[in-house]
């Protein structure tokens, strides 16, 4: 089992930026791949970014490449997304998820019915 509490959510100005982190608790962080999805008001959730278990493969949606950056630190059970050149059609709660690759230190994942464990939520905002 894992729990996941996201942080650093608030409402910034288009152009500006931003950074959201997710901590897991428990000792098996590193045996995780992890995710940052998006919901905004009325719209489905959607993929943002995701990271392998080293950390060494990223994949990112379309929208959001070259502007955010998702990144993890195992020592401290810590994933980041890292979100510059905010635009108002970024806002959103952004949430994290887990999911557990047994083997695989290389694999990213997209669909959100492939993770196993999600956030309550980070609410994100970015005025015009």
């Amino acid at each position: 089992q894992v729990q996941l509490v996201e942080s650093g959510g608030g409402l910034v100005q288009a152009g500006g930026s931003l950074r959201v982190s997710c901590t897991a608790s428990g000792r098996t962080f590193s045996s995780y791949a992890m995710g940052w999805f998006r919901q905004a008001p009325g719209k489905e959730r959607e993929f943002v970014a995701a990271i392998s278990k080293n950390g060494i493969n990223t994949v990112y949606a379309g929208s959001v490449k070259g502007r955010f950056t998702i990144s993890r630190d195992n020592a401290k059970n810590t994933v980041y997304l890292q979100m510059n050149s905010l635009k108002p059609e970024d806002t959103a709660v952004y949430y994290c998820a887990a999911k557990l690759v047994p083997v695989s230190l290389y694999r990213t994942y997209f669909a959100a019915s492939d993770y196993d464990y999600w956030g309550q939520g980070t609410r994100v905002t970015v005025s015009s």
